[in-house]
């Protein structure tokens, strides 16, 4: 089945084409790390916000996680985080995440992704310098 790029939703139709193009030039990403589940991540994701950092960050509820680490088989409760923010931001996401992040190798996985130009120029507006 092919997708045919158009929708009509309520009283507007999308065209998907010229919608997710970004007006500021900056690309949309979202961040993923995981944080344990005995940690504030409410406190991480507040932080990363008011820094102008992220413009929203999601705390999925706590999920099992089981990895492999110096050589051993670990299981521990964590949260995944979800930030989303500009490609632009990724860099100083990455410092300071280090610098808060009670592990030692941290989960840091960036996903291009593509959005509407309205949610765009918000991520956009929200990450931006004031």
């Amino acid at each position: 089945m092919q997708a045919r790029g158009r929708i009509t939703r309520f009283d507007h139709e999308y065209n998907y084409q010229s919608e997710m193009k970004s007006t500021s030039g900056n690309s949309a990403v979202i961040v993923l790390t995981t944080i344990s589940a005995s940690a504030d991540a409410a406190a991480f994701a507040r932080t990363l916000v008011s820094e102008r950092l992220a413009a929203c960050v999601n705390l999925l509820p706590p999920m099992r996680s089981i990895y492999r680490w110096n050589e051993a088989i670990e299981e521990n409760l964590e949260q995944q985080v979800v930030i989303k923010t500009t490609e632009e931001r990724v860099a100083a996401i990455e410092t300071r995440l280090r610098e808060l992040h009670p592990y030692e190798l941290p989960e840091f996985l960036i996903v291009d992704a593509s959005a509407s130009a309205p949610y765009l120029a918000w991520i956009g507006t929200s990450v931006a310098a004031t």
